[in-house]
C-alpha cells in the first residue's frame, strides 16, 4: 500500500504502524513490553524537502521560505521608493528658500504689537511655510522645461522624472489652498489675502511672465520674496503699518544683489535655457554696477528700523556692520574682473548669511529692550 504524505502527518506512532499491516505483518507482543519477539521499529519513507513538515513550535520548519524572503524584499524596496518620493516632494518645496522667508515672517509677527494665543500662532506660522512650499512646488512645475536645460536645476524632482508634472501641480494647488484657508482661520483675513497674492505674484507674475521676458525680473519679482514680513505682521495686528513696510524694502532691495550674484556665476545655464537674466542680457560690468547701487542703497535702509524706533543700538549696530560688509563684497566683485568667480560666490553666500542675521538681530533687540536690557 502507498502511504501519503498528508497520512504520514496526521498518523503517529503505534496508530501509523497499525495501519501498515499489510506492509509487514505483526510480531507477537505481550501486554506491557515487548517480551515475546524482537520487532524491527518502521520508519517512515524521507519525504522531499519541499514537502517537510512544519514544527509545531510557532509554525517554524525547515522548509526554504524563499517567497517570505522575496516579500520581504519587495517591502524593502517599496519603504526605500517611498523615503525617496517624500524627498523629492519636500526638495519641490524650496526648503531653504521657504525657510528663510518664514523666518522673515516669524521675526515681524514676533516684533508686532499684537498678539496671538501659542496655538493660533502656531498654526499661522505654519500656514505660511506651507503657503511658501506651495509657491515653489508651483515654480518648479512651470519651470520644468528650462530647469532641464540647466546644470544646476537638472537634478531637480521633476526634469529627472521622479515626481510627474500633474503630481506637482495638483499637491501644490492644494497645498496654496490649504495654507490660505488655515491662515484664514488662526489669525484674520487680511493675512490670509496677502499670503494667496504673495503665492500668485510668484507664480503667475513672476515664474510664468516676468522671468522669460525681462532682465528685470528679479527686481519687480522679488516683491513677492519681500512680503512674508508683511504677512507675519499682519498675522499678528490683524493691520498694516509703517514698520512692516520698511522691512519690505529692505528684502526688496536686498533680493537683486543676491540672485545676480549667482546669476553672474552661471550666466551660460540662463543663457542655454533662454531666460534673459540680467548678466545674459547687459553683460558682467552692466550688472555689477547693478549689484553696487542695490548694495549701497541697502545700508540706509537696514537702518530704518532704528529711525523709526521700532529697533534699538543692538540691531542698529549690527545692522551697520552687515550692510556695510556686504557693500564691500559687491565693490570687491567690481574690482574682481569677469574672470574672478569666487567674488561673486563669496557675495552670493554672504547674502544668505546678511539677512539672516539681521533679521535676527532684529528679534534679539526686540527682546532685549521688553526684558528691560
Amino acid at each position: 500500500m502507498k502511504l501519503r504524505s498528508t497520512e504520514l502527518r496526521l498518523l503517529g506512532g503505534s496508530a501509523w504502524r497499525s495501519s501498515c499491516t499489510e506492509h509487514k505483518p505483526a510480531m507477537p507482543r505481550c501486554d506491557g513490553e515487548l517480551q515475546c519477539g524482537f520487532q524491527t521499529p518502521l520508519r517512515a519513507p524521507r519525504l522531499p524537502r519541499n514537502q517537510h513538515s512544519a514544527s509545531p513550535i510557532g509554525g517554524i520548519g525547515r522548509h526554504r521560505r524563499t517567497g517570505y524572503l522575496a516579500d520581504m524584499a519587495n517591502t524593502s524596496v517599496l519603504a526605500s521608493t517611498s523615503r525617496s518620493r517624500t524627498g523629492d516632494f519636500v526638495a519641490l518645496m524650496k526648503p531653504r528658500v521657504m525657510a528663510l522667508a518664514v523666518f522673515t515672517a516669524l521675526v515681524a509677527f514676533m516684533v508686532a504689537p499684537g498678539e496671538l494665543d501659542p496655538l493660533h500662532a502656531t498654526l499661522a506660522m505654519f500656514a505660511i511655510a506651507a503657503g511658501a512650499g506651495a509657491a515653489g512646488m508651483l515654480n518648479m512645475w512651470l519651470d520644468a522645461d528650462i530647469d532641464a536645460l540647466m546644470s544646476r536645476t537638472a537634478g531637480r524632482p521633476i526634469p529627472r522624472g521622479r515626481i510627474a508634472p500633474v503630481e506637482a501641480l495638483g499637491l501644490g494647488l492644494m497645498l496654496a489652498g490649504g495654507a490660505v484657508a488655515v491662515l484664514a482661520m488662526a489669525a484674520n483675513a487680511l493675512a490670509a489675502g496677502l499670503l494667496a497674492f504673495t503665492i500668485f505674484f510668484y507664480v503667475v507674475i513672476y515664474t510664468a511672465w516676468l522671468k522669460r521676458r525681462t532682465p528685470q525680473n528679479i527686481v519687480i519679482g522679488g516683491a513677492a520674496g519681500a512680503l512674508p514680513p508683511v504677512i507675519g505682521w499682519a498675522a499678528a495686528t490683524g493691520g498694516i503699518g509703517l514698520e512692516p513696510l520698511v522691512l519690505f524694502a529692505i528684502v526688496f532691495l536686498w533680493t537683486p544683489p543676491h540672485f545676480w550674484a549667482l546669476a553672474l556665476n552661471r550666466r551660460d545655464d540662463y543663457a542655454r535655457a533662454g531666460v534673459p537674466m540680467l548678466p545674459v542680457v547687459a553683460g558682467h560690468a552692466a550688472t555689477v554696477r547693478q549689484i553696487l547701487l542695490y548694495s549701497f542703497l541697502q545700508v540706509p535702509a537696514s537702518l530704518l528700523p532704528c529711525a523709526l524706533g521700532f529697533a534699538g543700538a543692538l540691531y542698529g549696530v549690527t545692522a551697520w556692520l552687515l550692510s556695510a560688509a556686504f557693500f564691500v563684497l559687491a565693490f570687491r566683485l567690481g574690482i574682481g574682473g569677469e574672470s574672478d568667480r569666487r567674488a561673486a560666490h563669496r557675495l552670493f553666500i554672504f547674502s544668505i548669511t546678511y539677512l539672516f542675521l539681521l533679521f535676527a538681530a532684529l528679534l534679539v533687540d526686540h527682546g532685549s529692550r521688553l526684558a528691560g536690557v
